[in-house]
């Protein structure tokens, strides 16, 4: 018999008078101590899917129309509270895709892992404090007993996943949903999360259900695959056999979704659009009641940079990096100290009456397009926004032929214009914010991670759509990521940023073919995390 057993199961949404059939009759069994992967674009009906095993999903708003799912033989679709209660964080844990959210920001650690402990297992709070640290040692989390008083705000993103992982492990449960675990990580972190989870399989001897749409991860994560598109299977089988002769059209789709292609070429004797000398951005440290300078934070530590006309540059490295600051220390968003000249013209001693007529070509496109979009305008005022302010003398119907020319750029129907952001998916969002930029028809663009929140498929998407962009109207990008496939596919040099400064530059082909730095190789192993996961 299957540790988790689920069949024909559907989850419908009822939203006022209207019904979504998030997930439709599907069918999947999980053994004990195997990996099984439910894969698959945003919306597919994978987190639902997942959501319904624990019983977590805003009931009676959500309904299960039929279907079944068995755990150990007994049915939990259904069952008394006080028996889904036992199982939660006992039996079966989750750890979710966002642990920012998913910890409470008023507890400390010690509290939110402890808790579990108490409740489950009836132990005294001494008890479980030492319990506590036992698992945060389990994790690798560094100096453990220091960080038991810590709250979530005070923990890097991996560390934070560390203690959901903790929380997760606390019962020794059987079964373990990892939901996206890994998303919102740097590479590097990512695959030490990804090995540690392993680690933890062998020794718990549990069975996980991994969730993602990572098809890298999968391939030497999990024992079996399930693939998901519009809330139904359309196919499954082991994961090797699945990855080397794939049947379904969608899951071909998925897999040759990486992202792929060249850097567009560029004039290399042309002069410098953008250019800086010995960039820095310091941070001052303030301390006392008098509020004294007692140090500094370097984010940024004296960045050369020539970027020229048509060209990307990539930046990389992991978070706290300093690759965003200097992004936005270019855009003269945030104070700096060395010179910064865009087209030959000195920007530093600038007041910001003289920067307004550069901003129009100087463009910024941010990571989230959800947070950096107002939900208050629609698509249409969104964009028209940069049009009124650069281009005050144009008059309504032909900023409304502006905004559609920009929607069509980036491939969108000029229909949507009068929408708002939240009836827009997460790659569709993104082209919006793409457009508000381009509408402007400016030269450089700084590119903050603009695909890290984004399906692999919707990523190629997006990158094809820069790359068209870029040869079309000969753009100069600042591409900002820490993922190194993605800048492969974009950027013609590289930076490699650690600490606010930078470790190692020179030709992408360079950089990835013969890395120097240590810290580089570490980031390229990482960002092909294939390689690293089947030597696990």
């Amino acid at each position: 018999m299957s540790l988790l057993e689920a069949s024909n199961l559907a989850v419908d949404f009822h939203l006022e008078d209207q019904k979504v059939e998030a997930v439709r009759g599907i069918d999947f069994h999980i053994d004990k101590g195997e990996t099984v992967a439910l894969v698959g674009e945003s919306g597919s009906g994978k987190s639902v899917t997942a959501l319904s095993i624990l019983q977590l999903l805003p009931y009676p708003r959500a309904r299960h129309p039929h279907g079944s799912i068995r755990f150990a033989g007994q049915e939990l679709i259904g069952a008394p509270a006080g028996e889904l209660r036992a199982i939660r964080g006992d039996r079966i844990s989750m750890v979710f895709q966002e642990p920012m959210s998913s910890l409470n920001p008023l507890h400390s650690i010690e509290k939110q892992v402890s808790e579990t402990l108490i409740l489950h297992q009836g132990m005294s709070r001494g008890r479980a404090r030492k319990k506590t640290v036992e698992l945060l040692k389990l994790v690798q989390l560094p100096d453990p007993e220091r960080r038991l008083q810590a709250f979530p705000h005070q923990l890097s993103g991996g560390q934070r996943q560390r203690v959901m992982i903790a929380m997760a492990l606390a019962n020794e449960p059987d079964l373990l949903i990892a939901d996206e675990p890994t998303t919102a990580l740097d590479v590097t972190i990512q695959a030490e999360i990804l090995k540690l989870l392993k680690d933890l399989q062998r020794e718990f001897g549990m069975a996980i259900l991994l969730i993602t749409h990572d098809l890298g991860i999968v391939r030497h994560m999990a024992d079996r695959t399930y693939v998901m598109t519009q809330g139904k299977v359309v196919e499954e089988g082991d994961t090797e056999e699945l990855f080397r002769s794939p049947q379904h059209p969608y899951t071909r789709k998925l897999l040759a979704a990486q992202p792929s292609g060249e850097a567009v070429p560029f004039d290399e004797s042309a002069p410098a659009l953008v250019h800086t000398d010995e960039l820095k951005v310091w941070f001052p440290i303030q301390r006392g009641v008098l509020r004294r300078t007692v140090g500094h934070v370097k984010a940024v530590d004296g960045v050369t940079i020539d970027l020229r006309e048509g060209q990307t540059i990539g930046v990389v490295g992991e978070s706290g990096s300093g690759k965003t600051t200097l992004g936005l220390a270019l855009l003269r968003l945030v104070s700096s100290r060395g010179a910064i000249s865009f087209s030959g013209r000195e920007l530093q001693h600038l007041r910001s009456g003289a920067m307004r007529p550069l901003r129009r070509e100087m463009q910024i496109v941010f990571q989230d397009p959800f947070s950096s979009l107002s939900p208050r305008l629609s698509v249409y005022q969104i964009i028209e926004e940069g049009i009124k302010v650069h281009q005050p003398e144009t008059g309504f119907d032909e900023r409304r032929h502006l905004v559609a020319k920009a929607l069509v750029e980036v491939g969108l129907e000029p229909a949507v214009m009068d929408r708002f952001p939240h009836e827009f998916s997460g790659g569709q969002r993104q082209r919006i914010a793409i457009a508000r930029a381009m509408a402007l028809k400016p030269r450089f663009v700084v590119l903050d991670e603009p695909t890290s929140a984004l399906d692999m498929t919707i990523q190629a998407q997006i990158i094809d759509l820069l790359r068209d962009l870029q040869d079309r109207y000969k753009l100069a990008y600042l591409f900002i990521s820490h993922d190194l496939r993605v800048v492969h596919a974009l950027a013609s040099e590289i930076i490699v940023m650690k600490n606010g400064l930078v470790v190692e530059r020179g030709p992408a082909a360079k950089i990835f073919g013969a890395p120097e730095d240590p810290y580089t190789q570490e980031l390229i192993r990482a960002a092909f995390v294939d390689d690293l996961l089947a030597s696990a």
